[in-house]
């Protein structure tokens, strides 16, 4: 007798800021660790600490680093694997058996580290299939990497590999869209139709959520006087200032052979630019660009000046009331003119520009289509969350295509946006044909690579056919 079982399917969705990891079917991901690690010497060697709270910890001569690449594909494939699975079992499954997670004599920060070097007979994903997210550019050789450690190292019964532009594109509930992600290191333009990308379309621009931290490190640095950028984990206690006023705190000093290292500050540093772009800065709305004119004769920066200023604290306590200082900071994503330099900064060139890499993407596809593409333009991504974002987005993309009618998808809740390509993935993980396994063996199955139903094999590879064919499965069948 043939019986069919519901298998909870893990949806892992890697990338450059963070990486997200949740069952499928669900809404938000569970899990939502920094891709970034720890590095901290120990005896001659070397701990590696991952998640939140062992990562924020100034730990003595502590280093942070990160396995993947700025564009989103992986160059460190041992910490990757080892950062996933910890994404994975932290929040969502049971570790190993012999994992550092049951100590319970070690300190937090040291749960996690050298997680590659706990052998155990027990694979941690062996009765979970598992659809993982991947850029519309990465190689073949990333690509058979993937399915080699699902399989091998995790054991999972079956996996699958879905774009992320595509994924976006599903969670947008659209089979056929444009999709901008503004992600932390890189902007991508994907043209997605019927469920595939076109992949001569996929665009690449370098002027996304880090480019704008740089704007505004350039821009502190050259106010007059410099504005303060000191993280919170410097300052023991501060007392309140006036706006404008020096920052009256205590500072928080280490032993200089013992400090965390600068990579470890500019990580605390990006964190704290972070809450700075959530919460003041905007980008211009339109219509026209900041530096033009406006429709009454004056400059739109005069226009942006009578706007009311936002005010932002320091964690030392300085503070002061941003004018049109927070539309300068995102202004080169649009206009690269317009994007502050220095000596070691020039400005970028205007094919990295948002509007640039669009048409360029579109120049890529038949003419037919696009119409059909810019109707349904789908925003994702954290940057996109800056204010004004879609509605310069929108302005200018009816300015460049006057005649197709242009439609952009934005959701509003900060989740859908930050974390589409993996509720994507999680839709389509939860599909009928992916979550349903058919076995010949009464009982919980543990290996659901033995027989997949018909309409299921058609979409996870199994244990079995990987077996069979090897890593070039993933070529053949995740298009």
């Amino acid at each position: 007798m043939v019986e069919a079982y519901e298998i909870s399917a893990l949806v892992l969705d890697p990338g450059y800021s963070t990486t997200r990891a949740g069952f499928a079917g669900e809404d938000v991901p569970k899990s939502v660790v920094p891709s970034y690690y720890g590095i901290v010497p120990s005896n001659g060697s070397s701990k590696y600490l991952y998640g939140d709270n062992a990562l924020h910890n100034p730990l003595p001569q502590i280093s942070v680093a990160n396995p993947m690449a700025k564009d989103g594909t992986v160059e460190d494939w041992d910490i990757a694997t080892n950062l996933w699975e910890y994404a994975i079992t932290s929040r969502l499954t049971n570790p190993r058996p012999g994992n550092p997670l049951v100590k319970l004599d070690l300190k937090e920060s040291e749960m996690y580290d050298h997680m590659a070097a706990v052998e155990s007979q027990e694979k941690p994903l062996e009765e979970n299939p598992l659809l993982m997210t991947e850029t519309g550019w990465n190689s073949g050789k990333g690509r058979e990497k993937g399915i080699e450690i699902a399989m091998e190292n995790w054991g999972c019964p079956a996996y699958w590999l879905a774009r992320n532009g595509v994924c976006a594109a599903f969670a947008a509930g659209k089979a056929s869209a444009l999709v901008i992600d503004v992600g932390a290191s890189s902007i991508s333009i994907t043209p997605v139709h019927d469920g595939l990308i076109l992949r001569k379309g996929v665009v690449r621009s370098p002027l996304a959520g880090n480019f704008v931290s740089d704007q505004l490190r350039l821009l502190f640095s050259t106010s007059t006087p410099p504005i303060p950028l000191t993280p919170h984990y410097l300052v023991t206690s501060k007392t309140p200032v006036d706006a404008g006023a020096p920052a009256v705190a205590t500072y928080r000093h280490f032993d200089p052979k013992l400090a965390p290292s600068p990579s470890f500050r500019r990580l605390q540093e990006e964190r704290l630019l972070t809450e700075f772009k959530e919460s003041v800065v905007q980008v211009w709305h339109g219509p026209g660009r900041l530096s033009g004119l406006n429709s009454q004769g004056g400059t739109n920066e005069e226009a942006a000046r009578a706007q009311p200023g936002r005010p932002f604290e320091m964690p030392d306590g300085w503070n002061q009331m941003f004018g049109t200082e927070r539309y300068r900071a995102a202004e080169g994503i649009f206009d690269v003119k317009a994007a502050l330099t220095s000596e070691g900064s020039p400005a970028p060139p205007q094919s990295q520009s948002l509007l640039a890499s669009i048409k360029a993407s579109l120049g890529q596809v038949d003419v037919d289509i696009r119409p059909h593409l810019l109707s349904n333009v789908v925003v994702t991504g954290g940057a996109s969350l800056m204010q004004g974002f879609t509605e310069r987005l929108n302005q200018e993309l009816m300015d460049l295509y006057a005649g197709p009618r242009v439609r952009i998808s934005a959701p509003g809740n900060m989740y859908e946006r930050k974390y589409a390509s993996w509720i994507g993935g999680s839709i389509l993980a939860s599909l009928g044909t992916f979550h349903q396994v058919r076995m010949r063996n009464h009982g919980v199955p543990r290996d659901c690579g033995a027989v997949l139903d018909a309409d299921s094999s058609q979409m996870w590879i199994s244990k079995k056919e990987y077996e069979e064919h090897g890593t070039g499965i993933v070529e053949k069948r995740c298009k």
